[in-house]
């Protein structure tokens, strides 16, 4: 008779209990698998061996070095495109285009990073970044084939210019948060070293390009973009994937608005007031300049006051109570400032003075110049992806405070070099200034991105861009303004007394000394003969002999003329590039030894757990 009752079952093989000679069964414990770099917490980054971080790395790579040339490229290119659209840029009334091809770009990506940084880390950094090279692409196309002329075209250029500019920052702001959360920790100094020395090699290169792509046509100069950027687009569509947690949450209308118009209208405030106004050099004492700058400051403190009360703040103003992101922040708007200035000054000493002096043609100076500078872009590329490795191990503080003190040093060096220099000299010092950008650069990027909790990085990326970008704006009205100042107080009575020289008739060469400063300035910078330019109005080189014509419109007379005033506002310029590097190696050295984030616990303890909850939105009340 069979026993019904239930029969013991010999106990489970524990995982290092099983014979080694049989195989697993199917009762058998599994052993827990290997967790995969998707699995791990948000913010984390994935595991050092997973490809997916370099996919990361190539794609914004490729978009912040494509946004920062488009910020660069029409420097150079600019005699070329406005010959192709057949305006004047120097003629009376025609200055703001100048201005605006220059400066618009930069406006434009200084008020929206902050706010596109903020969508990423509501609705998906990936998808903000896809969405802005798509709109980055378009815009290109658009800019190829300005269909108008003259005053019509300049607009045209400049209005696709600023929605280029929208997509660029809808790059810039979220690459610096992607690549943070796709890599680990320990590799997050190198890869936002290469992601910062790509962006600022953009700006160096793009001299050159624009010189080189316009002597062919000044539609190229727009055309480079559409085939690398339909081709990231797509790319960046099929293999990037959302490794950070988004918050939603809302949009914060009154802190956007606020801060957008705010910030514009003091950028537009130092565009006027480059202007000449009345008879004055420049536009600082025109009403419109100080009602812009007045009013975009009080907007400004509105943006602070809205921010404190709003359920779900455009930024945290808390990150501000954080050491290392407010110093690191406060550093690279010092060094941005100074280096933004530093570019548009050796370029107008090298056409305007330098190569004329070593036998250049003035319509050949603009790609000339740009060859020349190639020191910094090189002393930058080697010394960027080197000093974010370093961080990695040594630490950020140093090397970013070194770096500044070798930027102030090449400034001071700038500062001593006669004006018609050995051009070996030169080189060495450009070098050790682009040496020094990318030591600090790589560094202080790391700490100020490692210093923010994970769902935080959209918004700290665009603050960081914003501090760069409204840094290189400003420089430009900041570098101009003091390079003015120190023309206006002798240039007018050398260029009067050499022009008398060479036989111009009195009135006329009275008149052609007082006119403002910055005409002869943004001539030099547009490869015309400044002299030619200002005599031409009033007919009076025509009735010169053919030997005085040749003396006034020669490679010599303007580069001889200049040089004395020109060296004294040299002077005030890069000794206020030295100062700004100087503070700027203070604030880099305040930030303190260990990062920490905003709610004061070390970085490494502020990524949340992947099972923490509900993600938090950006602007969540921590």
């Amino acid at each position: 008779m069979t026993d019904p009752s239930p029969q013991p079952r010999a106990p489970r093989d524990a995982p290092g209990d099983r014979p080694p000679d049989r195989a697993p069964g199917p009762g058998d414990r599994q052993p827990a698998p290997e967790p995969r770099s998707g699995d791990r917490p948000p913010g984390e980054g994935p595991a050092p061996g997973d490809r997916y971080k370099w996919t990361a790395l190539t794609n914004t790579t490729a978009a912040v070095f494509m946004s920062a040339l488009d910020g660069s490229i029409v420097l150079i290119a600019l005699p070329a495109i406005f010959r192709g659209v057949h305006l004047d840029p120097l003629a009376p009334g025609n200055i703001a285009y100048l201005l605006w091809m220059i400066m618009g770009y930069r406006l434009v990506q200084a008020v929206l990073v902050v706010t596109v940084g903020r969508l990423g880390d509501m609705y998906g950094r990936v998808r903000i970044y896809n969405y802005g090279f798509a709109v980055f692409t378009f815009a290109s196309v658009l800019l190829s084939f300005d269909p108008f002329d003259g005053g019509r075209g300049a607009t045209w250029l400049i209005g696709w210019r600023v929605v280029q500019a929208v997509g660029g920052s809808m790059l810039t702001a979220n690459s610096a948060a992607i690549l943070t959360d796709a890599f680990p920790k320990e590799q997050r100094g190198f890869a936002l070293g290469v992601n910062q020395v790509a962006g600022l090699g953009g700006m160096f290169i793009g001299l050159v390009a624009g010189g080189l792509l316009s002597a062919w046509d000044w539609r190229s100069v727009f055309w480079v973009n559409v085939p690398v950027g339909v081709f990231f687009t797509v790319w960046a569509y099929r293999t990037l994937r959302e490794t950070g947690r988004r918050g939603g949450g809302r949009i914060d209308w009154w802190g956007n608005v606020t801060f957008a118009v705010g910030l514009s209208a003091v950028l537009i405030a130092v565009t006027f007031g480059l202007q000449p106004y009345g008879g004055h050099t420049m536009g600082w004492t025109n009403p419109l300049v100080d009602a812009l700058t007045a009013g975009g400051l009080v907007l400004l403190a509105v943006f602070v006051a809205v921010e404190k009360r709003a359920a779900a703040p455009m930024i945290q103003l808390s990150l501000f109570r954080n050491r290392a992101f407010t110093f690191g922040n406060l550093a690279g708007l010092a060094i941005s400032i100074g280096r933004g200035g530093m570019q548009f000054v050796l370029i107008i000493w090298l056409q305007g003075i330098w190569l004329p002096l070593h036998g250049y043609d003035y319509a050949d100076t603009p790609l000339w110049a740009g060859i020349f500078m190639l020191p910094l872009t090189a002393g930058f590329l080697a010394a960027g992806p080197v000093s974010g490795y370093l961080s990695d191990r040594l630490g950020s503080r140093g090397l970013a405070t070194g770096g500044a003190l070798l930027f102030g040093a090449s400034f001071l060096g700038l500062m001593l070099l006669p004006i018609d220099f050995s051009y070996w000299a030169f080189a060495l010092l450009i070098a050790l200034n682009g040496v020094a950008s990318g030591m600090f650069a790589s560094p202080n990027s790391s700490a100020i991105m490692g210093s923010v909790p994970a769902h935080l990085r959209g918004v700290a990326s665009g603050m960081r861009a914003t501090f760069q970008n409204s840094g290189t704006a400003v420089s430009i009205g900041v570098f101009f303004s003091l390079m003015i100042s120190g023309l206006a107080g002798s240039l007018p009575h050398t260029l009067t007394a050499g022009l008398r020289q060479q036989g111009v008739p009195a009135h006329v060469a009275a008149h052609v000394g007082g006119l403002p400063p910055v005409s002869s300035l943004f001539a030099a910078q547009l490869g015309v003969n400044p002299v030619r330019h200002l005599l031409q109005p009033s007919g009076a080189l025509a009735r010169l002999t053919p030997a005085q014509q040749q003396a006034l419109t020669g490679r010599e007379f303007f580069p001889h003329l200049i040089s004395g005033p020109f060296h004294s506002g040299l002077v005030v310029v890069f000794a206020f590039g030295a100062t700004l590097a100087l503070l700027a190696a203070i604030a880099s050295l305040l930030r303190g030894a260990r990062t920490t984030t905003a709610e004061g616990a070390p970085v490494e303890e502020a990524e949340e757990p992947a099972t923490a909850g509900p993600a938090r939105g950006t602007g969540a009340a921590r």
